[in-house]
């Protein structure tokens, strides 16, 4: 099913996300594991993105407060997170998105990130979402995995009420049974249908949460062909976790792709984009 509405685009900085333009590009690890990391995964991430003429944010959380057991790495917490952001920022002046967790932390993110980001588990959070809206950044809301697509226009509403329009919605996969997720593409048709452009989360859909005993597997093999899947319904953002070694990530190292098989991937997707927006 292809989709038949094109949302009004939302500006993010210089870039345009909707509005019929060509796919924008969320990607990065997904935590900040260290300063030299960030560096160098953006700097490859942007030279990729601007040698194909994709436009391009890049994605890693300062904390993942979502984990499966009490010792998985979360990350470098707020302070130093933010300050590798800000750093990323300053010298490669790329577009920052990171994930916030409370009202407070919204505020202070802002100060530094372009999209702020209501992770799935917190998008019914009526007290985070108004915050999040109230700083004026974009404001990307993942779609629980335990909601339908037409419930998220309510969770969109909450952020538009403080007078922001810059809204995102994602698309990342549905609880289908223990351990395991599944991607309806009829969600993007619907969930476009509240205004907003809609973006896909191709490595968080391949997750099998909490399927290793003490950590989330993943199914990372289906990364493409589901990417591949959603750009040809339509979709204004695909996002993605990368990693130039996936099996050495902190955090999701079972649903990160490889940074190596990334340009790749991007130029077929580009193909079938191009395709489709040219109808």
């Amino acid at each position: 099913m292809v989709r038949e509405c094109s949302p009004p685009a939302v500006p993010i900085g210089s870039l345009l996300c909707g509005g019929g333009k060509p796919f924008i590009l969320i990607a990065g690890p997904c935590v900040v594991e260290s300063r030299e990391s960030a560096l160098r995964h953006a700097d490859a991430l942007q030279a990729l993105t601007v040698r194909l003429g994709i436009p391009f944010i890049y994605k890693s959380s300062y904390d993942k407060a979502n984990r499966t057991a009490i010792d998985s790495f979360r990350g470098l917490g707020m302070e130093e997170g933010l300050t590798i952001l800000e750093t990323v920022k300053r010298e490669l002046g790329v577009l920052i998105l990171t994930d916030v967790h409370s009202p407070e932390e919204a505020v202070q993110t802002a100060e530094v990130a372009d999209v702020l980001q209501i992770p799935a588990f917190l998008c019914r959070q009526t007290d985070l979402l108004v915050a999040a809206g109230k700083t004026g950044c974009v404001v990307n809301i993942k779609k629980g995995q335990f909601l339908a697509p037409w419930d998220m226009p309510h969770a969109a509403a909450k952020v538009a009420a403080t007078g922001n329009p810059r809204i995102l919605l994602t698309e990342r996969g549905a609880s289908f049974g223990y351990n395991n997720l599944v991607s309806d593409f009829r969600s993007l048709s619907i969930m476009a249908q509240a205004g907003y452009p809609v973006v896909y989360d191709a490595t968080h859909s391949v997750q099998l949460p909490g399927g290793q005993g003490n950590a989330s597997g993943g199914q990372r093999e289906f990364i493409a062909p589901l990417a591949r899947a959603a750009v040809a319904v339509g979709v204004d953002g695909l996002f993605m976790e990368v990693h130039e070694e996936p099996d050495r990530a902190l955090s999701d190292k079972a649903t990160v792709f490889p940074l190596a098989q990334l340009e790749g991937l991007l130029r077929m997707l580009q193909a079938i984009d191009a395709l489709l927006k040219a109808q």
